[in-house]
């Protein structure tokens, strides 16, 4: 439906490629454009903004088709021939590493200019990008471009309250037609399955064969594709990789076993829509049940066998299918067999996890201390490929997957003392609508919200890790914030008064010392992360605001409130078990803090900031929350996570803790700790 948007749109991003990238060898990295695009949008040059956004698009698929073009080719080129001597097997390692890094640095440039921070690629991954580019083309008089921007952020941010407003308008627009509205983002084996449905759900089962045979075709091209994109650096989780220090076999076991979970995973992803946190239930298996019944309608039986033998390599002994199966070798005569593509397909995740339950033996705790979760929900043991299903789409190390909704209701365990004379308590669970919260004033008098707010300016205008960009939740305001250590060294430094850089210190331990004694916690609650942040309204675009400074979220859990779920896996800070936000200010227009439901549209409390005012919670889906638009002023406060288990400290904390440390011994006389505190940045 991309007619109006591809030539005219396809000349532009080819002549703005060509201008960015006059040659391979200086491609610009997709970073540093997008920074370019942020930085005109603030200022109001939306030409700008446009050009560098678009060029960031760009690049950023250059980047990875050249990622994904080059080892797949030197794949090819270098293959691990079995069987093979152990120095055969690290020689085609070498040649292969070899082949990558020529080919990929004679597309795009010099790799390093190209390792981009985890925070823009996430932005990337969130469709970040569109929403500043509808926005500019908004204020270029540019609907049809604005409406594509508009649709593409959409589809993977459908709760973006004044996202889906502004779609309206557009459609209301006269001249605005359905081809406008495109997915620029949109996965080709979704979008046809997505027709293919449509189609037999419509009767016309000829017109969904085509869609569904070509679905599979897409599905098994992008799983190359995702594939080929896990063979890049991969994290290993538990391990600071600057003192990781294991064996030679060790290190390639880890890494291999975390590359290989990647693969793995790409069956959730390739189901998985925008802005959806769990995949389409049994969707691959899908495709072969839907074209046996239309090849059944259109009275080739053949193909409809193949197709449902096919289905039953997925789910043996399935008695549908089964019966199926039966009827149609009784009417051909013949026994039939399932499709060759699907059949290596399978044969191949079948390896794959019985690999990953060797590697969690070795690794241990990375997936989970060898627990699995199969599709009905239940918990299966490492030593076993999952049953049901044989092991298809079971596999799914998380820390503890579990619905919210489901989980037993626990006994409330708050008033515990306020730890200090001049805190008070104005609201508990009952009058805040919820379970495990608290509001709380006069944590701190007004002169420390004073010197901390000004300490926040310093700080922040020193630069503070997030280069100046606008806030990551919306682009109507400007987010700027430090951690403790970092405003710890300013102070050290003499860059910052050193007495409030220790008051940031001093205030958000009074903090966890009053979350730990209200929630009458038996045991020591740590320091998860700790931020000063100030979140500042920009001029000129408050107008009619109906998005939110912060969306409504869980902290340890992935909120899915079409669902009513939330799911306590990664990327989600599932270690985080506490959470409180202390007010520094209230001069401000907005920006209040709510409590939702689990649908995260009803709101079950909301908290007006002051200076003083603290508010205290548990971070599980019982807590969904946000923040209301700051439409004029600035909104500072100090936002702290803790979590009860000691290995998830916050390492900065630590780090801080030293510095205090040596700071009190060099007050009271003695000689310290040497610090250089350039070597804790």
């Amino acid at each position: 439906m991309d007619v109006n948007f591809s030539f005219g749109r396809a000349l532009s991003l080819a002549l703005l490629a060509l201008l960015l990238t006059s040659s391979a060898a200086i491609l610009k990295p997709y970073d540093l454009l997008y920074e370019n695009a942020v930085r005109s949008f603030t200022e109001g040059d939306y030409t700008n903004a446009v050009r560098y956004m678009e060029g960031a698009l760009s690049s950023y698929a250059e980047v990875t088709s050249a990622q994904v073009r080059c080892r797949l080719r030197c794949q090819d080129q270098h293959p691990f021939d079995a069987p093979f001597r152990e120095l055969q097997f690290f020689e085609v390692v070498l040649h292969r590493s070899a082949c990558i890094n020529t080919c990929i640095e004679e597309k795009i440039g010099t790799q390093s200019m190209h390792k981009v921070s985890e925070d823009v690629i996430q932005d990337f991954n969130r469709r970040i990008p569109y929403n500043y580019l509808q926005l500019a083309y908004q204020k270029l008089k540019q609907p049809e471009d604005a409406a594509a921007a508009a649709h593409t952020y959409f589809q993977a941010n459908p709760e973006h309250v004044e996202m889906g407003q502004n779609l309206e308008q557009y459609k209301n627009q006269e001249g605005m037609l359905e081809e406008h509205f495109v997915d620029r983002e949109a996965r080709p084996h979704q979008r046809s399955f997505s027709t293919g449905v449509r189609l037999y759900d419509d009767g016309d089962y000829e017109g969904a064969i085509v869609m569904f045979e070509k679905a599979l075709v897409e599905y098994y091209r992008a799983d190359v594709k995702c594939r080929a994109l896990c063979q890049g650096p991969q994290r290993f989780e538990g391990h600071d990789h600057l003192l990781y220090r294991y064996s030679l076999h060790e290190l390639i076991s880890d890494h291999f076993t975390q590359t290989l979970h990647c693969d793995h995973e790409c069956v959730r992803d390739l189901a998985t829509r925008p802005g959806r946190l769990s995949p389409m239930e049994n969707y691959l298996p899908l495709h072969y049940d839907y074209l046996q019944f239309a090849y059944f309608h259109v009275d080739m039986l053949e193909e409809a066998l193949q197709c449902a033998h096919t289905y039953l390599m997925f789910h043996q002994g399935e008695e549908f299918m089964t019966d199926n199966v039966k009827y149609y070798q009784e009417v051909l005569g013949t026994l039939g067999r399932p499709r060759e593509k699907a059949a290596w397909y399978l044969r191949r995740h079948r390896q794959e996890v019985e690999l990953l339950l060797i590697g969690s033996d070795i690794m241990g705790s990375q997936f989970t201390e060898g627990q699995y979760w199969s599709s009905t929900g239940g918990r299966e043991d490492s030593n076993r490929i999952p049953s049901g299903t044989d092991g298809w789409m079971d596999y799914v190390p998380i820390s503890e997957k579990k619905n919210s909704t489901e989980s037993q209701p626990q006994p409330i365990r708050e008033g515990g003392p306020l730890v200090y004379d001049s805190v008070q308590l104005v609201q508990n669970s009952v009058a805040l609508n919820g379970t495990q919260r608290v509001l709380l004033d006069d944590v701190i008098s007004v002169e420390e919200c004073s010197d901390l707010k000004q300490l926040a300016q310093a700080v922040t205008m020193a630069g503070d890790g997030y280069r100046g960009k606008m806030s990551p939740h919306t682009p109507n305001e400007r987010f700027e914030g430090a951690t403790v250590l970092k405003t710890l060294l300013y102070g050290f430094e003499g860059r910052v008064p050193l007495k409030s850089a220790r008051l940031f210190y001093d205030v958000s331990e009074r903090a966890r010392r009053i979350i730990q004694s209200y929630f009458l916690l038996n045991s020591t609650l740590h320091f998860s992360y700790t931020h000063l942040v100030c979140r500042t309204a920009i001029t000129g675009q408050q107008d009619h605001r109906n998005d939110l400074s912060h969306p409504i979220h869980a902290d340890n859990c992935l909120l899915d409130p079409e669902a009513n779920e939330c799911w306590k896996e990664p990327p989600a800070y599932t270690y985080r078990d506490y959470s409180a936000l202390l007010y520094l200010n209230g001069d401000f227009e907005g920006g209040e803090f709510i409590f939702t439901e689990m649908d995260a549209k009803t709101v079950t409390a909301s908290v007006k900031p002051k200076c003083g005012r603290m508010v205290g919670f548990s971070s599980g889906g019982e807590n969904p929350h946000g923040v209301k638009a700051v439409t004029r002023g600035q909104r500072c406060a100090v936002a702290l996570w803790f979590t009860l288990d000691p290995l998830f400290r916050e390492l900065e904390r630590l780090q801080a803790d030293e510095v205090v440390q040596d700071l009190d011994s060099k007050s009271a006389g003695h000689q310290g700790l040497n610090i250089n505190p350039k070597d804790e940045l």
